[in-house]
């Protein structure tokens, strides 16, 4: 499908596969074990049903809001995600300057494929920045001061990934960054042409935050080394004083959990599943929101990140006590279907939809969106 033809984040996705190599795309779509998860992120919405209000008066809908004191003329975040120059050869340049142009916030991973540095450059947009903590502290803190040096001004800590899940569709496809060359790779090549030649005739894929020498192939034994699954509340909370800043704390599903990142400091919490890819079974997102609202005071705010495909999905969150949402598959879908181009035609399939159903809902603002709104079926 070519991406002038795509109306829907579905179109989008069939793009990405017909464009990418086959395990490049398992990698963005795939999820843990039997992806189980994966699948109810997206299907938990059918949950609820929306009471839309009739004879409103509503023609021209205000999408706009605030997190974190940033405002933003949307109610959603662009979710970091690793190595986007694997998907497409423009890497992170695209959903930054997508985030840029629909007027939100861009986050960037700790282990992308473009730098700190070039991205803080690359765009006059809110930028966040995510953290995964590594056992060297002493890079944890020279990541933090770049990301304040180059214009971040919030800090993502991503919590629920002490490991990697087990997404069985990576060894199957022999995925490895940057792919190793064998039989089936060079098969899945040859039916992925314009991929291929982006990243035969494109500098080597690397982790840019880590290293400016070594590609990512020699960081792999590293970045396994590196993930500190003995991370706790304390060092979360020596961590808060190391960034000094607006925090958001990612992988949130439990409400107990949310009560104590409140009380440590941070201001915002990321209800997250990393979007199905780490234990599977867990709960959708969506399906946490409230007893999470009910849990925290007004002053956290929430953002419901995993299984965001349509406006609805969006607005659905909204009444149900979420603050905005975030995803990183609709812009990844984009990305690898059409670089640039698509990331920003993924937001804004998801603007114009977002705007569509607040006039047919009855809303005028976002703030108006409420419990009202919402049946649970």
């Amino acid at each position: 499908m070519k991406l002038k033809n795509c109306i829907n984040i579905n179109d989008l996705r069939e793009a990405a596969k017909t464009r990418a190599h086959k395990m490049v795309f398992d990698y963005i779509d795939g999820g843990a074990d039997d992806e189980k998860t994966l699948a109810r992120n997206s299907s938990a919405f059918d949950d609820y049903e929306l009471l839309y209000r009739v004879l409103s008066g509503v023609d021209s809908p205000d999408l706009s809001t605030t997190l974190l004191g940033q405002k933003m003329d949307v109610p959603f975040i662009l979710s970091p995600s690793a190595g986007n120059r694997l998907f497409h050869t423009e890497g992170e340049y695209g959903p930054a300057k997508a985030a840029e142009k629909i007027g939100t916030v861009y986050s960037l991973a700790t282990l992308s494929s473009v730098s700190i540095e070039d991205i803080g450059t690359a765009t006059n947009g809110p930028k966040w920045f995510q953290l995964y903590v590594w056992k060297d502290r002493g890079l944890v803190k020279e990541m933090l001061d770049r990301a304040k040096a180059a214009g971040f001004t919030a800090m993502f800590l991503t919590v629920d990934l002490p490991i990697a899940g087990n997404r069985e569709r990576d060894p199957k496809n022999g995925f490895t960054i940057p792919p190793k060359i064998g039989p089936k790779q060079i098969w899945h090549a040859l039916n992925a042409p314009h991929w291929t030649m982006d990243y035969l005739f494109s500098p080597a894929i690397r982790y840019a935050n880590l290293s400016s020498a070594s590609t990512a192939a020699t960081l792999n034994d590293f970045v396994a080394a590196q993930l500190d699954a003995g991370f706790n509340w304390d060092d979360a909370e020596w961590l808060l004083g190391e960034w000094n800043g607006p925090t958001i704390l990612k992988g949130v599903v439990r409400a107990d959990d949310a009560i104590r990142a409140e009380r440590v400091g941070f201001n915002a919490i990321s209800i997250s599943n990393h979007g199905g890819r780490q234990l599977d079974t867990s709960p959708a997102p969506i399906s946490c929101l409230e007893p999470i609202r009910e849990a925290v005071s007004d002053k956290t705010e929430l953002i419901v990140d995993g299984g965001i495909r349509r406006g609805t999905d969006v607005l659905k969150a909204i009444a149900m006590g979420a603050n905005a949402v975030s995803f990183a598959r609709p812009y990844l879908y984009g990305l690898a279907a059409g670089g640039t181009e698509g990331a920003i035609k993924s937001v804004e399939i998801i603007r114009d939809a977002i705007k569509r159903d607040m006039i047919l809902l009855g809303a005028q603002k976002i703030t108006d969106i409420d419990r009202s709104f919402i049946k649970s079926i």
